[in-house]
């Protein structure tokens, strides 16, 4: 509804710099990789999770506590961590998954297998950005 003597104003905030602008210029292609990883770890405990507490569960072994508990919150710190961090926390998210994979290879572990991927293709390209 608009009313006969409505202004429209036109000026706005003089910073054209936003949170988001300030996001896509500082992050490089590992972060695309490295928040694609979080993505598939993150969906991928789920379904380790929901195989622990099914009607017929799972056992709860070393492996299968290991890729309910760490994958997505590791991931997460290799995504949106510092420069320093996030080179650590993606090196300790790959070891994880690798044990955890190596630990329930014939189970469903294999559903991190994309994850794993994408984590070492995001932690190439991000050594490679010094």
């Amino acid at each position: 509804m608009t009313t006969p003597n409505a202004t429209v104003v036109t000026s706005g905030p003089t910073s054209t710099t936003t949170h988001a602008g300030t996001l896509r210029a500082h992050a490089a292609s590992s972060w695309w990789w490295l928040q694609g990883a979080l993505l598939l770890a993150g969906a991928a405990q789920v379904i380790i999770i929901s195989a622990l507490v099914s009607v017929d569960p799972q056992a709860a072994t070393w492996w299968a506590l290991l890729l309910a508990i760490a994958p997505a919150p590791i991931a997460a710190a290799a995504a949106f961590g510092p420069a320093p961090v996030n080179r650590l926390a993606t090196a300790a998210c790959l070891l994880v998954l690798v044990a955890g994979i190596a630990g329930g290879i014939v189970h469903i572990a294999l559903f991190f297998v994309p994850a794993l991927l994408a984590l070492a293709v995001g932690g190439v390209r991000l050594w490679r950005e010094r």
